[in-house]
């Protein structure tokens, strides 16, 4: 609620000076109001103005950067100071120096993050590949434009674009630049917004060229024929997937595969890493693989180290005797970022309208706004030339009468009169008075006028040719072709990314690597620990160290070629292989395993199962008195993923869990005491994982099933007791003398 406001008299309020009317009243204002009013603006602003790049493929941030280089005359000039360009572009783009410096560091030669860089650059700059390389402050290196600039300002001076005030309205700024090859698409351009973000991988100049080109001829023009695939700065591999090619090409959005690339130095025994994905580090790469080799997980690697230098990137890694370096290579695209994905989306802002289209849409709409470019130029041309031949038409008249002009002009008593007798002595408009009455005394001469009147039928020839290209598309189109391939032709480059294809690609998988196969026993607590210990130790000692409380639950007899599945109580299973945990003894807690596998917080392991072949089912019991049986085999999975959702459901408490191999009899329990004897095999195998199962025990009210434990025979003295015909079923309480025996340790 509002707090009341005092009310002050008119005759004490006149006297009171700088009262503001509503200074310290609360007002109730909704939360939808508040967020539309003071988040929104904000959400606006970072979309239009500084995350998301326009058609022209540039952030205002870049744009206004490459503008001030421009105006400093850096197009064609030597190079200058970095801090110099910084504090210039301060006058268009009012953020830090820091800001404006980094944006310039990334458009740079010197930082490789661009396949054509815009910004020609000398000192260091850092390397994009690079996350602990900083550059060198602004004050000690130096920049210019770079000469593919040419293209981005060509005819930017003739009204091709709108040019719009700055941010204290003291100069103009273009809103886009008229670059004539769609850099939208031939740099990397990535950007973070609110609610949504823009993530543009590169494409070769030439293909792209082309491309465009293709698509103005033809607009059915299939792109794939002529862009094959992205291409980025790196040089990585392209693992060539058409499905997610396609997708990428049609929606804008998708994923791309990538991976360094490698040579092998048989002399030195070690693996030359060249070229890794753009969307990783040789930092992180280097502390991943030192990271597995701690754990084990690689024994192949005596020596891993970055060899960057003025060669370009490298990361060196010495190889052990007899280790095969491709198998080795394979294992870690696997197992680092060495293969990556680039996640794209091709979110561009349309018309101030933010989109995500798809390549050949982006082209279109590129051919959209380079015609428009095209189309203003010829129209700023036709309009100069027709100043010009004005002029010279009025030339023209004087020349019928020089003698006639001269005598107007002194015989005009004032200066102001000058202009309008000529026009009613030649009969000129103000225009064409102004021209001739300004011409030098020296210039009043037949030769020289005949000179500026001989391009009078040259210009009429020209105008008319503008007015045809003004009226005709097809002939717009015809030179947006036309300066595509001159552009190709001067600034093309070979394809720097290769393209790979799976079928040719040696693939690592787990299951094929070589584990030390050996018998062994694994132990699973209450409380979550895990052990493997070897049978001879077992031997030597059988005493197992647990915490206070906990107990062992499980025991199995494998080997350490096998998979381990650990359920966990929310409903999840974390696949582990055995010979990830490391041999201990019964002396030892052993592994805590919501630790070991990263499980979510809160989350406890409370079910072991081990296997091979995957065969065998789950039996699952609730506490709703539902059970459900699922094949081991669902949980197996090709893609090796570490965790499963959904691994059984949580429609209801989880009573317990087995692993039977094979269906048999299943005793459960419920909390009134009375116990159901069930035959697996009248349970229907479901395969969905998440299942909830089948009425297998009738409860009465306030009680719920308690437990599920595989039947031993002959631990009932009358299990018939227990047995059902039809199910669900009530179960029966246990007789006296199951009671006493003692036998029903399995209670």
């Amino acid at each position: 609620m509002a707090a009341k406001k005092k009310k002050t008299p008119k005759a004490a309020s006149s006297k009171i000076q700088g009262v503001i009317n509503g200074a310290g009243e609360v007002v109730e204002q909704p939360i939808v109001s508040t967020v539309r009013e003071n988040f929104m603006p904000y959400a606006m602003s970072v979309i239009l103005s500084r995350a998301i790049p326009e058609i022209d493929g540039f952030k205002p941030s870049h744009r206004k950067l490459l503008y001030t280089m421009y105006q400093m005359g850096l197009l064609k000039g030597s190079r200058t100071k970095s801090a110099n360009i910084v504090g210039a572009t301060m006058k268009l783009n009012p953020h830090g120096d820091a800001a404006i410096y980094d944006t310039m560091v990334r458009l740079s030669r010197g930082y490789e993050a661009l396949l054509h860089p815009y910004v020609d650059s000398k000192g260091n700059f850092g390397k994009f590949y690079s996350r602990d390389m900083a550059w060198a402050a602004s004050r000690y290196t130096e920049a210019k434009l770079a000469p593919i600039c040419n293209e981005l300002f060509r005819d930017i001076d003739k009204d091709t674009v709108d040019f719009a005030d700055n941010y204290d309205n003291t100069m103009k700024e273009p809103t886009l630049l008229p670059a004539s090859f769609p850099s939208v698409l031939v740099n990397a351009n990535t950007g973070i917004a609110v609610g949504m973000a823009s993530n543009i991988c590169s494409f070769n100049l030439k293909e792209i060229c082309e491309t465009t080109a293709a698509i103005i001829r033809d607009p059915d023009h299939d792109v794939k024929s002529t862009l094959p695939a992205p291409d980025f700065i790196g040089g990585c591999q392209i693992l060539y997937d058409e499905k997610a090619i396609d997708q990428v090409y049609e929606t804008g959005k998708g994923s791309i595969r990538l991976r360094g690339r490698y040579v092998y130095d048989k002399s030195q025994n070690c693996v030359d890493i060249l070229s890794i994905p753009s969307t990783t580090t040789t930092e992180a790469i280097i502390e991943k693989i030192i990271d597995l080799v701690k754990q084990g997980k690689i024994k192949e690697i005596a020596d891993v180290r970055d060899e960057t230098g003025l060669d370009g990137m490298k990361i060196t890694i010495d190889l052990k005797r007899g280790v095969n370096p491709d198998l080795l290579m394979a294992k870690l695209y696997k197992m680092t970022t060495l293969e990556d994905s680039y996640a794209c989306n091709f979110n561009v802002l349309i018309g101030g309208v933010p989109m995500v289209l798809g390549v050949k849409a982006l082209l279109e709409e590129w051919i959209a706004f380079r015609m428009e470019c095209v189309r203003r130029r010829t129209y700023f041309d036709r309009t100069k030339k027709a100043e010009r031949l004005h002029l010279l038409q009025g030339l023209a008249k004087i020349l019928l009468d020089i003698d006639k002009a001269i005598k107007i002009i002194r015989e005009t008593d004032e200066e102001i009169e000058v202009v309008p007798n000529l026009m009613i002595g030649f009969g000129i408009d103000r225009v064409q008075a102004e021209y001739v009455a300004e011409i030098k005394l020296r210039h009043l001469n037949r030769e020289y006028i005949l000179k500026r009147t001989q391009d009078i039928e040259q210009l009429e020839k020209e105008i008319a040719e503008l007015d045809d290209i003004l009226k005709s598309k097809a002939r717009i189109k015809t030179i947006i072709v036309k300066e595509l391939k001159a552009v190709a032709e001067k600034y093309g480059e070979p394809r720097r990314s290769i393209i790979i294809y799976e079928d040719h690609v040696q693939q690592y998988h787990e299951e094929n690597a070589s584990v030390d196969d050996y018998p062994c026993t694994f132990f699973f607590t209450s409380e979550g620990y895990f052990k493997k210990i070897r049978p001879q130790s077992l031997r030597m000692s059988n005493v197992h160290k647990l915490k206070d409380g906990d107990e062992i639950t499980q025991e199995i007899e494998l080997s350490n070629d096998c998979d381990l599945l650990f359920f966990s109580d929310r409903a999840q299973v974390y696949k582990a292989k055995a010979d990830d945990f490391e041999s201990t003894k019964a002396s030892e807690l052993g592994d805590y395993v919501a630790a070991k596998l990263g499980m979510d917080d809160g989350e406890n392991a409370v079910f072991m199962a081990a296997t091979k072949d995957y065969k065998g089912m789950m039996l699952f019991a609730f506490e709703n008195g539902k059970a459900a049986k699922v094949p081991l085999e669902a949980y197996a999975t090709k893609t090796n993923r570490k965790k499963l959702t959904g691994a059984y459901s949580d429609k209801s408490p989880l009573a317990g869990m087995l692993w039977i191999p094979e269906d048999r009899e299943v005793l459960f329990t419920a909390s009134s005491g009375r116990m159901l004897l069930v035959h697996t095999g009248a349970l229907t195998l479901k395969t969905t994982r998440s299942t909830q199962g089948v009425a297998v025990m009738k409860l009465k009210k306030g009680h719920r099933l308690f437990s599920i434990k595989e039947y031993t025979e002959n631990s009932f003295a009358k299990p018939a007791r227990y047995r059902t015909r039809s199910l669900p079923a009530l179960g029966a309480l246990p007789s006296n003398e199951d009671k006493t025996d003692e036998r029903l340790s399995i209670l």
